[in-house]
């Protein structure tokens, strides 16, 4: 099975600002006692979100101006914390397809990567004026460009980086590492045979 290749998202953006936004934040505890991740979209941000009793904080990602909004835009050293993976799938399956920040979590980045969720970093000068401007036209659409190293909002082209192996991994379709043993099973099966030690 062919895997997608990631090289441009395009959709409107969230602002979640705040720096060094924690895995226990995005995902709470009690949510980890899944067998699947399918359910975690449920969990994300939830303390964030909603009160004790389940009444909404009017957290940027429940406010109506932002809603389906596929790209997270967020503050320095997003992700870390604790190594769960079960951050990054909470936020993919609420249904963002890339995370727009300065900075994150190497793990946390890792286990984006290998969901083919992009993790792009920019200027701490740039997120702070990108914030703003999606605060401010919450409607329009923001462009994330892997091959071109861009982030495009509102006609303003903001440079982005990201580590050349990940993009590399994402642009080529070469991200999801498990899919890729399963393509090449007859590769490894040949390899394998022909090892004194297998």
């Amino acid at each position: 099975m062919a895997i997608e290749a990631v090289t441009k998202i395009t959709g409107r953006a969230v602002p979640v600002p705040g720096a060094d936004v924690d895995t226990d934040r995005i995902i709470p505890a009690r949510f980890l006692k899944c067998v699947t991740f399918d359910d975690l979209a449920a969990g994300m941000f939830y303390d964030e979100r909603f009160e004790a009793d389940g009444t909404s904080k009017q957290h940027p990602i429940d406010q109506e101006a932002y809603e389906g909004a596929s790209i997270l835009l967020v503050g320095p050293n997003f992700g870390c914390g604790s190594s769960r993976e079960h951050a990054p799938q909470s936020i993919k399956r609420f249904g963002f397809q890339a995370i727009v920040g300065v900075s994150y979590a190497e793990i946390f980045f890792g286990n984006s990567t290998n969901l083919g969720m992009p993790c792009v970093s920019m200027s701490e000068a740039d997120n702070e004026k990108l914030m703003h401007l999606v605060a401010s036209q919450p409607e329009a659409e923001m462009s994330v460009d892997l091959e071109a190293l861009e982030v495009i909002f509102s006609g303003i082209t903001f440079k982005m980086t990201m580590p050349e192996g990940s993009r590399e991994a994402l642009v080529s379709g070469k991200w999801d590492v498990i899919q890729e043993l399963v393509d090449h099973e007859e590769q490894i099966n040949s390899v394998a045979e022909s090892l004194s030690y297998v």
